[in-house]
Parts: structure tokens; sequence; C-alpha cells
């Protein structure tokens, strides 16, 4: 009993306890900015016209603005839980259905960054012409920013008649295939030379080297790229949103946000957008821990 007590106390101590201080301290910083950057319009539109007011009048203003510069946590928790519990799943209103397009396109574009990553990575590491090739322009292809080159991708595909999903799903492409590629190649050449000798040895050929010695080696690689790359589709998919009008989405209710000057929806809609990249992220991480349990369990 002394000995689970002294371990919960040392989990608390060196692990909850920072955490907290550091919750608290983000918190608090957090409202004492609400208060400094609210105080002029609180002051204007609220406490002004009434006449004489106290410092307490102040805060309480402050944090009760309808419009404020900077929200605080508990007016941005209240709008989440309004918005998830007030309104049907289906409708606009409602920032489930925004995080349901967003996570879906963010996916979507995620395997296909994965498939075109994991094809060109295979054909660089088993052809020196296309690594001569390809590795040039895959990485040069990261040097035009993707709020540049969004527009364009979504223009001509609405020109041939592609819209919806797709055009975002392209975006995030876009961002995930570049990590995917780049940890894949160096994953399949991990393999030490007395591995690939020894395969050799049994006539066997690339297809079974691939599957049998490559690819496992690749695992460790491949996984913190797929994280990052999720991470990356995750935010393509917004800037994708942001161009195209888009009625739904995360990035749409940022953008709707923006133009009503409603910062609570704002700020609403990046703390979902953080929530659903925490999701995406853990979800790879998950999958992660049973692929190599499996694999060393085989």
């Amino acid at each position: 009993m002394n000995t689970n007590t002294s371990l919960r106390m040392q989990v608390f101590r060196y692990h909850a306890l920072p955490i907290g201080v550091v919750v608290v301290a983000v918190l608090l910083c957090w409202y004492l900015l609400a208060i400094g950057l609210n105080a002029s319009g609180a002051i204007e539109r609220t406490l002004a016209p009434k006449g004489a007011w106290s410092w307490r009048d102040l805060v309480m203003a402050t944090f009760s603005m309808p419009r404020p510069v900077l929200p605080t946590p508990d007016q941005i928790i209240s709008d989440i839980w309004n918005s998830t519990t007030q309104w049907p799943v289906t409708s606009p209103r409602n920032l489930l259905l925004h995080t349901w397009v967003t996570a879906s396109a963010a996916l979507t574009g995620f395997v296909m960054g994965v498939l075109l990553g994991l094809g060109l990575a295979i054909c660089i590491v088993h052809s020196r012409t296309l690594d001569k090739a390809l590795m040039p322009w895959i990485v040069a292809s990261q040097t035009v920013p993707v709020l540049a080159i969004a527009p364009i991708v979504l223009i001509i595909l609405g020109s041939m008649g592609i819209t919806g999903l797709l055009p975002k799903a392209t975006i995030a492409m876009y961002l995930c295939f570049f990590p995917v590629t780049i940890a894949t190649v160096q994953g399949l050449r991990a393999p030490q030379k007395m591995e690939m000798e020894l395969v050799h040895t049994y006539a066997a050929s690339r297809i079974d080297t691939f599957w049998l010695v490559r690819l496992p080696s690749s695992l460790p690689y491949l996984f913190p790229a797929f994280r990052v790359a999720i991470a990356s589709g995750l935010v393509g998919t917004m800037v994708a949103e942001l161009p195209t009008g888009a009625q739904a989405g995360l990035g749409a209710r940022l953008l709707t946000g923006s133009y009503y000057g409603n910062t609570v929806q704002i700020w609403s809609a990046l703390v979902m957008a953080s929530l659903l990249g925490l999701g995406l992220t853990a979800l790879v991480s998950l999958t992660e821990r049973l692929v190599m349990r499996r694999r060393k369990e085989a």
C-alpha cells in the first residue's frame, strides 16, 4: 500500500503537477490579457453610458462582451457547448458538422498523400535515374507556399467540374506526400548491408526483398512521418476551405466569423481544429502501437 501511494505521489509530482502549473499559468495570463484587450471596448460600450463604475465592473464587463477582442476560455467553451448541443448535427450552426467536413477531406488527402509518397519512394529507392530526376523536384515543390498554390489548384479543378471534397483533399495531399516520401526513402534504405546480402544469397526477388526486409525496416520511419503528414493535411484542408467560399468546414467557419467580427466563433473553430488535430494524431499513434506490437510478437 505504501509502495502504491509513493508511486502515485511520484507520478503526480513529476507529471501531473508540472502540467497543472502550466495550465493554470496559461489560463491566468489569458484572462489578464482578455481584460487588457477588452477594457477599452467595455468602457466605451457598457460602462461609460451607465455612469460611475469600479474595477470589478470593468472585469465583469470584459468577461461578458458579446464580441470581445479576445474571448475568455469560458466563453469559448460555452460557445462550443451551445453549438454542439442546441442545434441538429446537420445544421450549419453545429460545429460537429463543420468538423466532420474538414476531417473527411483531411483524411482523404492523407490517404492520397500516403499512397503518392509511398509510390514515389519505392521508385526512388529502386531506380537511381528516378532518384536523381524526382528528388530535386519533390524538395522544390515544398518551396511553393500552400496559400499561393491552393487557389490555382482549386481554379483548375473547378474548371474541370471537380468540386466539393476532392479539391480540398488535393491540397491536403500536397502537404502530406513530402514527409511520407522522405521518411519512406530513408526507411527503405535502412536495412544493413549484411541483411541485403543475406536475402540475395537466397535469390530473393525485388518484391520479396521489399516485403521481407525493406518494408519492415521502414516502419519506425513511417509512423512519425504519418503523424506529421496528417497534421499538415488538416492545415492544408482548412487553407483550401478559405478561398472556395465553402459553406461547411472549420475553415469556412473561420471565414464566416471574420466576416461578421464574431471572435468567439473564430476561437471556437480554432479550438475544434486543435482537438481534431490531436484526435487524428492520436489515431495514427494508436495504429503505430498496434502494428509495432504485432511486429514484435511475430
